[in-house]
């Protein structure tokens, strides 16, 4: 289902109503976000000597019990178990079970991209499958080895039909995604409408914008003039992503001036065109998504303060994962901060 790109809004799209169903769980997100870590935490790590001086950063944080990692495999393994903490309360705290559903289909799909690009290069399957979706890894496993779809659900198995007929069109792996990428968003915009969402509606299709600019960017830089490649149902136009590859990088933010996302292309672009790299875009665009989930906190209670502690939280263990990894791989500080945006 697609929705008419209409921006009636300055920054950041509407949130919705409150829900006072959700008075404990959103009490509960509130105070759990008050042992999130600051700017300044990631900022320390960053400039820290070596990975294990940027593992004592985070004492007295939510993450102290790290400090006893003597690896990175270790720290990671940590981070997992936290994260999975994290998304088990989720599903605890949500009544709704119907938004949860939806919310777990991005693993669903993440699967899929993993188990089909297995299936057509003819590579093992392996352990490395979310557990979080709607679909059991165990029975996901035993369909793609018996190469029984049916048991897919619906919303599945049209994916990984048009992914696979994608792929062989000239065995150009990238289509897969594509294809995937294209029914996610179809569906997530289709679910968000009939649970009446205002909610989930303008964040699905802001994470459709900010996923569009993604690939403009890829594709000029690549060279690439694949013009069926964005994805409908964002607040902005397909129409204007398609023109964008066709004009130079300096017009490329006066393209984007009466969107909200002026300030992402316009800092996404002048780094690319300096540095040859996506590290301000990505950190522009996360930037924006988690300005976004913030204005959840003008609610007193609703499942919007839920979901926005989820993204937030899982974006949080993902950065600190980032600039761990970083560390122990003795990458340039400055390149951290880059992507921090120091």
């Amino acid at each position: 289902m697609e929705q008419a790109a209409v921006i009636d809004f300055y920054r950041y799209p509407p949130i919705g109503a409150e829900d006072w169903r959700y008075t404990f769980a959103t009490g509960r997100v509130r105070s759990l976000e008050t042992t999130m870590l600051p700017r300044s935490a990631f900022l320390d790590m960053a400039n820290a000597d070596d990975f294990h001086t940027a593992l004592d950063m985070l004492s007295g944080s939510d993450y102290a019990d790290m400090q006893s990692a003597a690896t990175l495999g270790e720290a990671e393994n940590m981070l997992l178990a936290k994260r999975r903490m994290v998304r088990n309360l989720f599903i605890d705290l949500m009544i709704d079970e119907d938004i949860a559903a939806v919310l777990r289909t991005r693993h669903d799909f993440a699967n899929m991209r993993l188990a089909i690009r297995r299936v057509v290069t003819e590579k093992a399957i392996g352990l490395d499958y979310s557990d979080f979706g709607n679909v059991a890894v165990e029975d996901l496993e035993e369909i793609f080895a018996q190469e029984n779809y049916d048991r897919l659900p619906h919303y599945l198995r049209e994916a990984v039909e048009e992914a696979v007929l994608s792929y062989y069109v000239d065995k150009n792996i990238r289509r897969i995604d594509y294809a995937i990428d294209r029914h996610e968003a179809r569906y997530r915009i289709q679910k968000a409408c009939e649970l009446g969402g205002v909610f989930l509606l303008s964040l699905f299709r802001t994470e459709i914008d900010l996923t569009n600019i993604r690939t403009l960017l890829r594709l000029k830089l690549a060279d690439r003039p694949e013009k069926d490649h964005f994805l409908p149902g964002g607040f902005v136009e397909t129409d204007r992503f398609v023109h964008g590859l066709d004009v130079g990088y300096e017009a490329l933010a006066t393209l984007f001036y009466a969107t909200p996302y002026h300030d992402v292309v316009e800092g996404g672009v002048n780094y690319l065109t300096s540095e040859q790299s996506f590290l301000r875009l990505e950190r522009l665009c996360e930037e924006h998504l988690m300005g976004f989930l913030r204005t959840t906190r003008a609610l007193a209670a609703g499942p919007q303060p839920v979901i926005a502690y989820l993204l937030m939280k899982e974006n949080e263990i993902r950065t600190v994962r980032m600039i761990l990894t970083c560390k122990n791989n003795g990458l340039d500080t400055r390149l951290i901060l880059d992507r921090l945006g120091e």
